[in-house]
């Protein structure tokens, strides 16, 4: 019989053995953060200090800055750091009245055995300017009682006067040695078996995304304890490059219906996205046996088509638009070389 101790424990492990990996291997001290070294230092030191100004941490997903800024919280107020710190989402609450209402508010009220609270406005490049302007009122009124820690993909979208009341951590991509350094502790503490190419197939498609490589871990180990580089690439939803190479050569050709037409089928048969079909297009480019010259003038044009994607253009259209672009820089090359 099992007593009301022994329910709690049970219910415990079966959370944590469905729990995500990403939030279960999140690091929760300064010391388990991976790459980004100068930046957790600095970062560590203002941190000690017990008194820490307005931050941005801007770069790519998946490099940490969300993680860096929960251990700030948690290393200032300790214990209490829940009932002291507000996090919102700014892609979420982007208008106005979230500054004026839900930030202001908290903002405004005393801090709880410390001497500030802390906001942190996650993807804050989403506010609106109107919000930003609101925004940064509200940082110069309530300076004394209240810090604000914002990450952004691009800070760039952030408009200055925020900008220049913080101090601005500029994140990198994960190298490989920091990839791989946190695979073989995730795979150590799971009992999972891994090999080296694996993991060179999981940073390439990562890109120096962490998230990314643990959220493939977690479902590569729900398949098999034994990962190889067969099993990630059954569950990797890009391009095979040896697929985009025979379009680009169809097209470079002159023969864009058979480039059209294997485009086709690779986009349906694997289920991918315009804008992966850009991402892998634009690698394969410089693996062709093409003049320099060419491939610099294909990644413009890779560029152009990229850009209306995202503007919201047809992917079907845009992509065969690109293709009829490589056939006619491939005639264009075959009249130079005659000539």
């Amino acid at each position: 019989m099992i007593n009301n101790r022994g329910s709690i424990i049970i219910e415990k492990l079966k959370m944590e053995d469905t729990s995500i990996w990403t939030e279960k291997y999140r690091p929760s001290k300064f010391e388990e953060v991976v790459g980004q070294d100068d930046i957790v230092k600095r970062v560590k030191n203002l941190t000690n200090s017990l008194n820490i100004p307005h931050l941005l941490f801007a770069g790519p997903a998946g490099t940490g800055k969300s993680t860096l800024a929960l251990i700030v919280v948690k290393e200032l107020f300790g214990k209490n750091w829940r009932t002291n710190f507000l996090e919102l989402n700014a892609s979420d609450e982007r208008g106005i009245d979230v500054v004026r209402q839900k930030v202001k508010d908290f903002a405004r009220t005393k801090a709880l055995e410390s001497s500030f609270k802390v906001i942190f406005l996650d993807e804050a490049d989403a506010l609106t300017r109107e919000a930003q302007q609101a925004l940064r009122r509200t940082m110069e009124n309530y300076t004394t009682t209240c810090r604000f820690i914002m990450s952004c993909n691009y800070s760039s979208k952030i408009i200055d006067p925020i900008q220049s009341r913080c101090v601005i951590f500029r994140f990198k991509l994960l190298e490989k040695k920091d990839i791989e350094k946190r695979i073989r502790f995730i795979t150590e503490k799971e009992k999972l078996q891994i090999d080296d190419k694996a993991i060179e197939t999981l940073y390439e498609v990562s890109e120096g995304d962490c998230r990314r490589v643990i959220n493939l871990l977690q479902v590569s180990s729900t398949i098999s304890t034994s990962i190889n580089q067969d099993l990630i690439n059954t569950l990797i939803t890009s391009a095979k490059p040896k697929d985009i190479k025979v379009v680009l050569e169809y097209a470079l050709s002159g023969d864009f219906l058979k480039a059209k037409e294997k485009l086709l089928d690779v986009m349906l048969r694997e289920s991918i996205s315009g804008q992966d079909i850009i991402k892998s297009i634009q690698k394969e480019i410089w693996n062709l046996q093409i003049d320099p010259e060419l491939k610099v003038k294909l990644t413009e044009k890779t560029g152009e088509i990229e850009f209306r994607l995202v503007e919201g253009s047809d992917e079907f259209i845009q992509l065969e638009a690109l293709l009829a672009g490589f056939v006619l820089a491939g005639k264009g090359n075959e009249n130079g070389n005659k000539s």
